[in-house]
């Protein structure tokens, strides 16, 4: 089946059946894609509505409470994880941006689940690198800077419970992957990091075409 793949095409109205017939925005977080896309070009960062809401879904289902994100932007992929854990559940949030992520601080303030967030600027590798090896996390979710998935991983899977769920995003990165004359850094890093978790022992590793390509990777005993 490799050449002849399952595959249905999602044209802008199948995208919109299939957001409606999941669990599609509420008011709030319409809001937030609408404020995120007056940002313009930049606003194609945020996660699209139906990633959100299987984010939202996995939490639950894993039982998370502790979750972590590298790479908050405007705080959309953010407040679907904190929807997902109980009242007493915490999201570590990661950004460099303090224009972007206050735009998610409004709107978790209006979901009611700023207190759910916490919410650290700075590299996100040091941040990581400051917190203990124990596992305390989860779920985690990453979608940075390419070039830097394969140290994030690093950091967060000591440190992610047994059984606990790494996503990572972008991991098709527009088609490009199977592109041979795309050879910029972004790609050659993502191709680099896909066959490595491919192989990864330490994790049970699945690739979905959601969005822009969704892997999740489940740690080993």
């Amino acid at each position: 089946m490799a050449d002849a793949p399952k595959h249905t095409p999602i044209t802008p109205a199948l995208h919109a059946y299939l957001v409606a017939h999941g669990s599609p925005p509420d008011a709030v977080q319409q809001a937030l894609i609408e404020e995120t896309e007056k940002l313009g070009r930049i606003a194609m960062m945020q996660v699209a509505p139906e990633q959100g809401a299987f984010m939202t879904w996995l939490a639950r289902t894993l039982g998370a409470r502790r979750a972590v994100e590298v790479g908050t932007f405007t705080g959309y992929s953010t407040l679907c994880l904190a929807r997902g854990l109980p009242e007493d559940g915490r999201v570590l949030a990661l950004d460099v941006s303090a224009e972007w992520t206050e735009i998610g601080r409004r709107h978790w303030e209006k979901a009611g689940v700023a207190h759910k967030i916490d919410l650290r600027l700075g590299p996100a590798l040091d941040t990581l690198r400051s917190l203990g090896r124990e596992p305390v996390f989860d779920l985690a979710f990453i979608d940075a800077d390419k070039t830097g998935y394969a140290s994030y991983v690093e950091e967060i899977l000591p440190r992610l419970r047994t059984g606990g769920v790494i996503l990572v995003d972008n991991v098709l990165w527009g088609g490009s992957v199977v592109s041979p004359e795309r050879q910029d850094p972004d790609t050659v890093a993502i191709r680099a990091f896909n066959a490595a978790m491919a192989r990864d022992p330490r994790v049970d590793a699945v690739m979905i075409p959601l969005s822009d390509g969704l892997t999740l990777l489940r740690k080993r005993a």
